[in-house]
């Protein structure tokens, strides 16, 4: 089975899911989505899986998101789309894709749901 992982190393929630990835003996597809932004047809294709709009997911924590303004619910969707992939450190990951079906892996276990 063929399943996509938008990775982030540093992150301790996504080495955990690539981990059960691999304990599941998975034939991975590694995306670091900081080294390789997402295209915008490629982010609406994992919103569309997940069942999200964008503002669901966006990491709020971080400071673009602050400096931006992105919590101003005026926004259209197609701008934090932009925003994303200008800056996808605002997108939430793990992201786990296989088939139709995506999850965010948080917690890792998650991932289960759909492999």
């Amino acid at each position: 089975m063929k399943v996509k992982i938008y990775h982030n190393s540093r992150c301790s929630k996504s080495r955990q899911t690539l981990d059960i990835l691999k304990s599941k003996n998975c034939d991975i597809e590694i995306i670091e989505y900081l080294k390789t932004p997402m295209a915008l047809k490629e982010l609406k294709s994992v919103l569309n899986k997940l069942n999200y709009e964008p503002r669901d997911l966006i990491r709020k924590g971080e400071d673009i998101y602050k400096k931006e303004n992105l919590s101003n619910t005026s926004l259209s969707n197609d701008f934090l789309m932009e925003k994303m992939i200008l800056n996808p450190i605002l997108i939430e990951r793990p992201i786990v894709v296989f088939n139709d079906k995506a999850v965010i892996g948080r917690p890792p276990e998650k991932v289960l749901e759909i492999i």
